[in-house]
């Protein structure tokens, strides 16, 4: 089976996702976003304490609040980045970004090695963890789920009574509510959704609650 562990750090009070095998320990690494020094040590405090074996660095998408420790995470476990194809513009403008907002890139910005084939599950030590694009929120967004455990990593698309915003570059509200409502919407209601800011929800829930998909 597959855990989540979620760790919440920097301004954006963003989630990162640690998901991992209870057997072997293999772990996803999944928009590691810890910002400051205390952040940045636990989260690798936190990875090591669980016995975790770093695999995967995973980018659901490339908004600044989610890379802040990408080369942390990768130079200390040895890991190559993968994104999305349509998320490489929205990656190097980061650095642009956060100046703009004030906010000083804490490490040298890491450009991804790998694009994701959303066809293709990546496999942790025998347990399949599929993906869907549901853009919308950022152009190549994607959403990884477990079948079997019912975990789903859903980013910055649907948060519980909400959805992401669409006003930042590369966002369209039609294109996201599509996404939920033709991709996200067919997995199980009993489906745990880990979003990417605030705390968990379930398909079912918010196919029944959440008032902007009615």
């Amino acid at each position: 089976m597959l855990k989540v562990e979620i760790i919440t750090a920097n301004p954006f009070s963003q989630n990162t996702a640690l998901l991992y095998h209870t057997e072997t320990k293999s772990a996803c690494i999944i928009d590691p976003g810890a910002y400051s020094p205390s952040e940045r040590t636990s989260l690798v405090e936190t990875i090591n304490q669980l016995g975790l074996k770093p695999k995967y660095l995973l980018n659901t998408h490339c908004h600044l609040d989610h890379v802040f420790s990408n080369r942390l995470i990768a130079e200390t476990f040895g890991l190559e980045l993968y994104i999305h194809p349509l998320e490489e513009q929205v990656l190097r403008t980061v650095p642009v970004v956060a100046e703009r907002y004030g906010i000083p890139m804490t490490e040298e910005l890491l450009l991804h090695s790998h694009f994701l084939d959303v066809s293709k599950p990546i496999d942790l030590d025998g347990m399949k963890i599929e993906m869907l694009f549901c853009p919308g929120h950022s152009p190549g967004s994607v959403c990884f789920y477990n079948l079997e455990s019912n975990i789903c990593i859903g980013g910055d698309v649907l948060f519980r009574d909400s959805i992401g915003r669409t006003d930042l570059p590369g966002g369209d509200y039609q294109t996201l509510i599509s996404s939920i409502k033709n991709n996200l919407f067919k997995l199980p209601k009993d489906m745990v959704v880990y979003p990417g800011h605030g705390p968990s929800t379930t398909i079912g829930y918010e196919k029944k609650h959440n008032s902007f998909l009615k």
